[in-house]
């Protein structure tokens, strides 16, 4: 009844401009997994998004810019079938046929739900299901593998809770999903010193122009040590930085750092020009791809055909088996 292929699904909400840590945390692993599997399917989940943008001109603008981001970072679209899910209605048909299955307790012990609760938000009813729909999402493929950060395990967790659930009471249908738990997902520092975070308002745009690169990470916050102080490497966020984007002269910037031979001032100016090296080639092929918006918009539309008849042959089994089909 299933195809025995391995496949490889991941979401992405659409919530506006990346940053470097989005690119380091997600986007690259995604992007490195696109070989390794014989079915790749990336979601950008609009409807997910919906609890937080509000705003149709938003919605539209973020949406593509998904897939636009995606595409401009390597995600090859012949490996690879990127869609919307809120073009496959049968993602929320088959969540509210798990909302039939599940229980408010259970649904309350969910991440989400929980960090909302404790800062006192008013929950709306999208953020306390958010586990639901994303387990349709997850299942209605015969997923073999989710990647996810070891925070996000939850919802995998919840989708296996669910599928055997289903197959419990009505029979056999859903592949139990496992996550594969990225190790080396890098938490990357903003600004400031915190996680990377645009709440934080502390991020690196991933396709930011030369001048605006300059210009934050100049303003990356240090101590007050002067240019001969010895320096803690491993305690510096500008070296966290250099991590990521200076492989070739770590060594000799984390020597530097420790023998007190380098300032903030010149240890920043190094990771500005690495960064700006970084993200040139993206930032160019994203000007490029952006000039014939309709190719991308026109892609969409076809993969959300496609997987949309795809969902519906998994949706008739589940009618079948729930009793809807005369």
């Amino acid at each position: 009844m299933r195809d025995k292929k391995k496949i490889l699904l991941s979401g992405v909400k659409p919530t506006g401009v990346p940053h470097i840590g989005n690119y380091f945390g997600m986007m690259k692993q995604v992007i490195n997994l696109q070989n390794d599997y014989e079915e790749s399917l990336i979601f950008v989940a609009d409807y997910h998004a919906l609890n937080t943008i509000q705003n149709k001109e938003e919605m539209k603008k973020n949406i593509f810019e998904v897939a636009l981001d995606y595409l401009s970072i390597g995600l090859d679209p012949k490996k690879v079938t990127i869609f919307k899910q809120s073009d496959v209605p049968q993602h929320t048909e088959l969540a509210l046929i798990f909302n039939t299955i599940t229980t408010m307790p259970y649904l309350m012990r969910a991440h989400a739900f929980k960090d909302a609760q404790a800062k006192n938000k008013e929950i709306s009813i999208g953020t306390f299901d958010y586990p639901m729909l994303m387990a349709a999402d997850i299942l209605m493929y015969d997923t073999d593998i989710v990647p996810v950060g070891a925070d996000q395990k939850q919802h995998i967790e919840i989708a296996r809770d669910t599928a055997e659930k289903f197959n419990r009471i009505f029979g056999e249908e859903f592949k139990l999903p496992k996550p594969l738990i990225l190790e080396d997902v890098a938490t990357v520092p903003g600004i400031d010193g915190q996680k990377m975070s645009k709440s934080y308002n502390n991020t690196i745009p991933l396709f930011a122009e030369d001048d605006e690169i300059d210009k934050l990470v100049m303003s990356i916050v240090t101590n007050s040590k002067g240019v001969k102080e010895a320096k803690n490497a491993e305690t510096d966020t500008v070296f966290a930085l250099h991590k990521l984007f200076s492989d070739k002269e770590l060594v000799d910037i984390k020597k530097r750092y420790e023998e007190g031979n380098i300032g903030y001032k010149e240890s920043k100016e190094i990771l500005a020009k690495n960064i700006k090296k970084f993200i040139k080639p993206f930032r160019e092929k994203r000007v490029e791809l952006n000039k014939d918006k309709i190719v991308i918009i026109n892609m969409l539309k076809e993969n959300g055909e496609k997987i949309r008849e795809k969902a519906e042959k998994k949706m008739k089994r589940v009618r079948e088996k729930i009793g809807v089909i005369l």
